[in-house]
C-alpha cells in the first residue's frame, strides 16, 4: 500500500520516471509510508480514445472517490 495508477497521454520515459520519483516523495513524506511499500505504474492512452476510455471509463466508474477532477475540487 499504496498502489499509485497514473493514465496519461504518452511521455517519454525520463519524464514518467521524474514524475514517479516525485509522487513517491510526497506519499513518503505525507503519508508516512515505507518506500518499500509504494508502488506506482503509468498506463499511456492514445489522445483520441482519452474520453471514451478514460472520462466516460474509469473516471465516471470512480466520479465518488475523485479529489479533483479537470482541475477542479469535487
Amino acid at each position: 500500500m499504496p498502489y499509485i495508477e497514473i493514465r496519461a497521454y504518452p511521455k517519454d520515459e525520463k519524464i514518467k520516471k521524474s514524475v514517479a520519483q516525485k509522487i513517491e516523495n510526497i506519499f513518503l513524506e505525507e503519508w508516512g509510508c515505507k518506500k518499500e511499500a509504494i508502488s506506482i505504474s503509468f498506463e499511456e492512452v492514445d489522445p483520441s480514445n482519452w474520453v471514451n476510455d478514460v472520462e466516460n471509463g474509469v473516471m465516471a466508474k470512480n466520479s465518488d472517490k475523485m479529489y479533483i477532477k479537470n482541475g477542479e475540487e469535487v
